[in-house]
């Protein structure tokens, strides 16, 4: 087999956009991502980077759509499944375009976006939304090995130097903190936000597809929530093309994996989780 030679897009810089930072892939299409227009069935898929947006975008897609049109999960990758609402990248369909396309319903939509960057209509038609969070160390850590192998984001550099500035909030997207206490305050008058915890969904997967299912008014039977806990397994994840992002243009799945220890994000990220987990 001879090697990918299709060249790759320059890394981007950072910069501030309305108080976060971000790069031009996710706001050079910014007119059309405010100006989408939602359906009141739309179901949004929102969380920080790396925090488990294809693991609830993928049982999502199962419990409505592809448990039952089993052809659905080999004919179409995850990000046309679930489009990725902001994105726009060299030589592929815009998220906005994907999601304009769908000819499901309900439309199954993911975005990255901290709240106040979401655009109106989703909260003008009372869209349901899906936000997870994850812990700070370990999102930091999967943060981490993502941008080394994603060239829509900056290079990373070292371990330490990319440490700080997660704890300062200059990465794409912009803060932690800010993203996950954003949505979390949103939450608190906003019935249509369902928030979860990644720690919560490892623990015990099925407990939280129930939870889902009785937020999204679904019924679905024992055996099927058994065969989407399956299915939904990190490790069946992983190998399925369709569900790992490898066909996106500006990743390379080829790129290395670096340990590194997080021990200094626990005093300033642990007792948010616990916090939040408890209400």
């Amino acid at each position: 087999m001879s090697a990918d030679t299709t060249p790759r897009p320059p890394r981007p810089t950072l910069s501030d956009f309305h108080g976060v930072s971000m790069v031009n892939y996710f706001t050079d299409n910014w007119e059309k991502v405010q100006n989408f227009k939602a359906r009141p069935d739309d179901i949004l898929v929102a969380t920080y980077p790396k925090a488990g947006t294809t693991w609830a975008s993928y049982i999502l897609d199962l419990l409505y759509f592809s448990l039952r049109q089993p052809d659905r999960m080999t004919s179409a990758p995850i990000y046309e499944r679930v489009p990725f609402l902001e994105m726009q990248i060299p030589n592929f369909m815009t998220g906005t375009d994907f999601a304009d396309n769908l000819d499901t319903t309900p439309r199954l939509i993911k975005t990255h976006l901290p709240v106040q960057l979401v655009p109106k209509s989703f909260w003008e038609q009372k869209c349901r939304v899906v936000y997870v969070a994850r812990n700070a160390k370990d999102n930091a850590v999967s943060y981490f090995h993502f941008d080394r192998m994603n060239f829509a984001h900056p290079e990373p550099g070292d371990w330490n130097s990319y440490l700080q500035r997660f704890m300062d909030g200059k990465m794409v997207f912009g803060s932690w903190y800010d993203h996950v206490t954003g949505w979390w305050e949103r939450k608190q008058s906003c019935p249509e936000i369902h928030y979860m915890f990644f720690e919560d969904m490892v623990e015990d997967t099925g407990r939280e597809i129930e939870k889902l299912c009785s937020f999204l008014g679904l019924g679905s039977t024992a055996e099927e929530k058994q065969q989407i806990r399956d299915l939904v397994q990190f490790d069946t994840m992983k190998k399925d093309d369709m569900a790992n992002y490898s066909t996106v243009p500006v990743m390379d799945f080829k790129g290395r994996l670096v340990t590194g220890k997080t021990t200094s994000l626990r005093p300033r990220t642990n007792s948010l989780t616990k916090t939040t987990r408890r209400r």
